[in-house]
């Protein structure tokens, strides 16, 4: 797959611009979902991804072509996802109690998308408590841990995605699995 995106660069940087399609094609659920993984919102990880494709296309002749391309695009990706959460401050909790009411919270305004069977509900329920859960985490960590064990990334590529010396990596992965697991200890 490198071979025809190194193809499909080459044809970019000699000026046709339809070749960048494919590789949007090529790249577009991975960059969404590294995105909604760090944010935990649709609306926003569809921007970021927007926004990552558009910059990769912008900078396409600063690509250095001996590097993995999906590296560099997930760098691009994760670095636009650390920007947003640092921009953002949250409006509301879902977890804040509603005015004038004993114990409910925003939770109960949430609509659901889909009925569940019975026996998926807890399943459901648990990712749902690790995914907030892993938005807690400090962005430093909150990223090296989606990388390594939601995106499956190897220690090499994270390193490279987040410029930083792999044992910079490993201590930011085991920092953020003991604040992970601390967070957790109540489930």
């Amino acid at each position: 797959m490198e071979t025809i995106v190194k193809n499909r660069i080459k044809q970019i940087k000699n000026g046709d611009q339809n070749a960048f399609a494919e590789i949007v094609e090529l790249y577009k659920d991975k960059v969404f979902q590294l995105s909604y993984r760090m944010l935990g919102n649709r609306h926003e990880a569809e921007d970021i991804a927007q926004e990552a494709f558009l910059r990769a296309y912008v900078n396409i002749h600063s690509y250095d072509t001996n590097r993995k391309f999906s590296t560099w695009l997930y760098r691009i990706a994760t670095n636009l996802s650390i920007d947003r959460i640092r921009k953002k401050k949250p409006d509301f909790y879902l977890d804040a109690e509603v005015v004038g009411t004993e114990g409910l919270t925003m939770y109960s305004h949430v609509a659901a998308d889909v009925a569940l069977p019975e026996d998926e509900v807890e399943s459901l329920e648990l990712q749902t408590m690790i995914q907030t859960e892993i938005l807690k985490l400090p962005d430093k960590y909150r990223s090296v841990i989606v990388l390594k064990y939601i995106e499956e990334m190897s220690l090499k590529e994270i390193s490279e995605i987040l410029d930083l010396p792999v044992g910079t990596v490993k201590t930011r992965i085991h920092r953020g699995r003991e604040a992970l697991r601390n967070q957790l200890r109540h489930v």
